[in-house]
């Protein structure tokens, strides 16, 4: 029991506050069913604010990687393992096919944006 119990609170704290609300109202919902208890109003879930991005200034000569480190600190809200193949396929590029550094940066920046924007629709 106790590991069942311990792989749903590492499950529920991975979560965004959205979904962990709605694991809460679905956690209700098989207790009220059960009979164990009268359920109660799910109480809605807390508006989610996305914060603005943190501007980094670009610097005239940068890596790949410095780019990605500071794409990172600029958009600290985002959520990295999930935009991991977008960046990680652009540093191969450069890294195994030599494409140039800079049109690779400018790539990286682009796919935090969109992913911001993503976000942010969600909101």
């Amino acid at each position: 029991m106790a590991n069942l119990e311990t792989q749903l609170v590492d499950l529920f704290r991975k979560l965004p506050a959205a979904e962990q609300a709605s694991l809460v109202a679905f956690a209700e919902f098989l207790l009220g069913r059960s009979g164990a208890v009268p359920v109660r109003e799910p109480t809605p879930p807390e508006p989610v604010v996305i914060p603005d991005p943190v501007p980094v200034p670009r610097p005239a000569q940068e890596s790949v990687v410095k780019a990605v480190k500071r794409l990172a600190q600029t958009y600290p809200m985002l959520d990295k393992s999930k935009m991991l193949n977008d960046t990680s396929t652009l540093v191969m590029q450069h890294v195994i096919q030599g494409r140039d550094a800079v049109e690779v940066i400018d790539e990286l920046e682009i796919v935090f944006e969109r992913y911001y924007a993503q976000l942010k629709e969600k909101e």
